[in-house]
Parts: structure tokens; C-alpha cells; sequence
């Protein structure tokens, strides 16, 4: 079971916060 917890978890990877204002950072960084 935890195989196929490893395989979703890697088709679907949940964002953390983190990452989530790291991609607003870098998507803001390339407009400019």
C-alpha cells in the first residue's frame, strides 16, 4: 500500500505554502 501511495503522491504532488508563494515570486519575477 504505501507503494501506491508513493506513486500518487508523485503524479499529484500536493504544494506546500512554500511553494505555493515561491511560484507567485517566479511567475511575478518573469512578467517584469
Amino acid at each position: 500500500m504505501s507503494r501506491g501511495k508513493d506513486k500518487s503522491a508523485k503524479k499529484k504532488p500536493e504544494k506546500t505554502l512554500k511553494e505555493k508563494r515561491a511560484d507567485k515570486k517566479s511567475k511575478k519575477g518573469l512578467e517584469i
